[in-house]
């Protein structure tokens, strides 16, 4: 028997579609990761719950397929989070650590596929660790954290699968996507950006691949599962989409997308994510990548198209990023200048996002343009006081009125602040209108005295009661501006028609 030299083996071994061979293994990545967590689970027990988190714990309390805004992973992990640590933002917040540091993990591991040697590769792991959208969505238990590691494991499995040509990484791309759909349906845009991506650069013959055309049956399988409960209720997503497109919710509209797309990451780290950008798609050895690139394209413009958050496609943005500094490290090699703009883009991109992003500053005197920048860090502001400020209305009711009071809210936050603080206050239950809120139940067909937040104008509730007035206004002892501050309260009296005749077609509404 003879034994091949290397020589031999070299020659028969089958090259890798890309022309790329991955970097060496670094343990350098975990160490950032392991350190951005232990930042992200010190600093979460500082402000207060934000409303998505409220509005996640009542989720929680009713658990079920699927909700009019979201799959049921992130109220289960609240519901869970809860019952081991009832009221604990630490241990609610403890999921979304622990995910930033695997998303950190994810874009050195990307870039690593990329050729990066292991000091690139920890340059894109600082990259990914300062980033806006890891520190934003680690800070906070929420669907946006989910989704990024989703798309960025998804990427991940993409890039093997362009790079060895092996059609059985297409499974766990499918995988991955189809549980991600249990969380939000945004996955499925991915996969149309990916095989768009495949259409437009190649290489086609996956398309036909046998183990490709199984994955996509795998994903079919999975998306249709999470679709269920969707279909079952007239798909009010689609509604939920219909209004942010028309900019009612934070961080939507066509021109705050676009302007996202070049801060989310951070300003400082725009020209490596264009590079990698352009480098997937214009260099002759990355050929085999350009998927990846025009998936990226794709994805942007059907989500600025469509009005959706500028949010949604940012992961993509972390590939490029990735990418780029593999690009970026080859452009800086020789030169020590080169190499300290580098290092200066990691420094002020941690400067920038930590100060904006993450709750270091004192509650009582945050800067303006802290939340001008980051509107959910004012809504992790206030909400005990907001429930004293219901409770002094409250308190003013005569005897009788407050045995059959109830709490109308304009939105699931509030609700879920009332559901939290109410009950050592005093206050009764909370109802709203507001996305899935209305499906856990609407006031008592006698309840007819209310107290109504989040309505800066009456003309609504004039429609559903013969007695408006003003009662008091929401008094978060601090000088913040958000949602609530300063907000007026409503006292209401004489339901006009029945709850139940109101509810689902007055009431009830999406965004």
């Amino acid at each position: 028997m003879t034994t091949a030299t290397p020589q031999s083996r070299n020659r028969t071994a089958k090259p890798h579609p890309t022309g790329s061979v991955p970097g060496p293994r670094a343990t350098a990545p975990w160490l950032v990761a392991g350190a951005v967590a232990l930042v992200l689970l010190a600093s979460a027990p500082r402000y207060g719950y934000h409303r998505d988190e409220l509005y996640f714990l009542l989720a929680g309390r009713h658990l079920d397929w699927g909700y009019v805004d979201q799959g049921p992973l992130v109220p289960a992990l609240a519901r869970l989070a809860d019952t081991l640590a009832p009221g604990s933002l630490l241990a609610l917040r403890t999921p979304s650590a622990l995910l930033a540091g695997g998303a950190v993990l994810l874009v050195a591991a990307i870039a690593r596929q990329f050729g990066a040697d292991r000091r690139t590769q920890m340059f894109a792991a600082l990259l990914g660790a300062t980033s806006g959208i890891v520190l934003a969505t680690g800070h906070l238990l929420s669907t946006s954290t989910v989704d990024l590691v989703v798309w960025l494991a998804a990427a991940l499995c993409t890039v093997r699968l362009l790079r060895t040509g092996d059609g059985r990484w297409a499974l766990a791309v499918a995988l991955v996507l189809g549980v991600g759909m249990f969380n939000k349906l945004l996955p499925a845009l991915l996969a149309v950006g990916l095989v768009a991506g495949l259409a437009i650069a190649g290489p086609r013959r996956l398309l036909r691949d046998r183990w490709v055309l199984t994955a996509t049956g795998l994903f079919a399988l999975l998306a249709a599962a999470s679709l269920a409960w969707q279909a079952a209720h007239g798909f009010p997503q689609l509604g939920v989409a219909a209004t942010i497109a028309d900019g009612d919710s934070s961080y939507s509209g066509r021109l705050d997308a676009l302007f996202l797309h070049f801060v989310i990451i951070g300003p400082f780290v725009v020209p490596l994510w264009v590079a990698g950008l352009v480098a997937l798609l214009k260099r002759p050895h990355w050929r085999g990548y350009r998927t990846l690139g025009w998936a990226a394209v794709v994805v942007a413009g059907i989500v600025l198209l469509a009005g959706g958050k500028g949010y949604y496609d940012a992961p993509l943005l972390l590939v490029l990023t990735a990418a780029g500094a593999v690009v970026a490290a080859g452009w800086s090699a020789r030169s020590r200048v080169r190499q300290g703009l580098l290092v200066a883009v990691v420094v002020l991109t941690a400067a920038s996002n930590a100060v904006l992003l993450l709750p270091l500053l004192p509650a009582d005197r945050m800067p303006g343009f802290v939340v001008a920048v980051n509107y959910d860090a004012g809504e992790t502001i206030g909400w005990p006081a907001f429930a004293d400020s219901l409770a002094a209305v409250h308190r003013d009711l005569p005897a009788e009125e407050q045995a059959r009071a109830v709490i109308l809210t304009a939105n699931y936050g509030e609700a879920g602040a009332v559901a939290r603080y109410g009950p050592p206050r005093g206050l009764p239950t909370a109802y709203s209108g507001h996305n899935s809120m209305a499906d856990f139940g609407r006031p008592p067909a006698d309840a007819d005295v209310v107290i109504a937040v989040g309505w800066p104008r009456p003309d609504r509730l004039q429609a559903w009661f013969t007695d408006v007035t003003l009662a008091g206004r929401v008094d978060q002892r601090v000088a913040v501006e958000n949602d609530e501050n300063g907000g007026p309260i409503w006292l209401c009296r004489g339901l006009r028609r029945p709850w139940a005749d109101i509810w689902d077609t007055e009431v009830r509404h999406t965004g």
